[in-house]
């Protein structure tokens, strides 16, 4: 009777065990399917964080590779040194330059191609492959083909056709450009353009094929002309996306360093930051100041990615709400 009695006032005894037997069972399936990915996990951290955390400990340390017994612990020395030194703030400064200036012709001129591809005519499928295709080559090989096949001021092709222009006219003193050294940045600039504008154009054109046609064909049945309807329905909707891509665009230009060391190695103030990382860890042998300007490129890196995601993520919801 006693015992009954106790049951009977605790009456969350008898189900306690069940609910705590189904809470194990879920832990235990919720490992089991966490379990796969704990591998590509820790090949993550072993390949992304400890080099990094090492990179960081280095940044630290004054560490001349020419003289190893002088090492010593430098503190905030060697950040001090990226923001004031000359070369490295100019090398800031131009990869600043360099990354605005890409991201925005790219996101202009993908626009413009998306607005086309969105149109429907002959040979749209191989178009579209075609300007893809920029985006699919080797970023060297693709400032090889710049360095060599169009801007080379003897055999180039920008000047093969300024050449054969004035040809026609009877005249044999056609403009020979040099980007390469005359505006070596705008050469940078220019093939960097030509590589990403592709990627922009594919996320525009995914933009606008996610457009409520509804909405479009009811302005244009009330009159709305074409930019009218650019202006107030199309360029609201594509904020998001534009705003994904130039944040994306922002994350790998910014460490771009193949176009910079191919097109002009660094000369004539083309010299970006991952470039000037690159000299002072291999000719100047400062591994300390090298570590601290790269720590420095991955929080820049980071502070754009999380505006990106936080991008990524409304569009998410944003189509889910639909």
């Amino acid at each position: 009777m006693t015992t009954a009695t106790a049951r009977i006032s605790r009456p969350g005894h008898a189900t306690s065990k069940p609910t705590q037997n189904r809470a194990s069972r879920e832990r235990a399936l919720a490992w089991a399917r966490r379990a796969p990915l704990l591998p590509a996990l820790i090949f993550l951290i072993i390949v992304t964080q400890l080099p990094f955390v090492v990179t960081l400990i280095i940044s630290f340390l004054n560490w001349n590779s020419l003289s190893p017994s002088k090492t010593a612990f430098a503190g905030f020395e060697n950040y001090v040194t990226v923001l004031t030194d000359p070369d490295l703030r100019q090398a800031i400064f131009t990869t600043i330059v360099l990354t605005v200036a890409v991201v925005l012709a790219s996101l202009l001129i993908g626009l413009g191609l998306a607005l086309l591809l969105d149109k429907k005519f002959m040979g749209r499928g191989l178009a579209r492959t075609l300007l893809i295709a920029p985006f699919l080559v080797v970023p060297v090989a693709a400032a090889l083909i710049w360095k060599h096949a169009l801007l080379n001021p003897a055999y180039g092709l920008i000047n093969g056709i300024l050449t054969w222009i004035w040809s026609l006219f009877g005249s044999s003193s056609a403009p020979q450009l040099d980007l390469l050294s005359q505006a070596p940045l705008m050469a940078v600039i220019v093939s960097l353009v030509w590589q990403w504008t592709p990627f922009m154009m594919l996320i525009l054109l995914a933009g606008l094929q996610s457009r409520p046609m509804d909405t479009v064909e009811a302005a244009q049945m009330d009159g709305a002309t074409p930019w009218a309807i650019f202006r107030h329905l199309t360029l609201p909707h594509l904020r998001q996306y534009l705003e994904l891509g130039g944040l994306l665009g922002a994350i790998y230009i910014v460490q771009n360093f193949d176009s910079v060391f191919t097109l002009t190695a660094g000369g004539l103030g083309t010299a970006n930051l991952p470039y000037a990382i690159y000299q002072t860890f291999y000719y100047a042998n400062e591994y300390g100041l090298a570590s601290a300007a790269g720590v420095v490129v991955v929080i820049g890196t980071i502070v754009v990615a999380t505006f990106a995601l936080r991008t990524v993520f409304s569009l998410f919801k944003k189509e889910a709400a639909r």
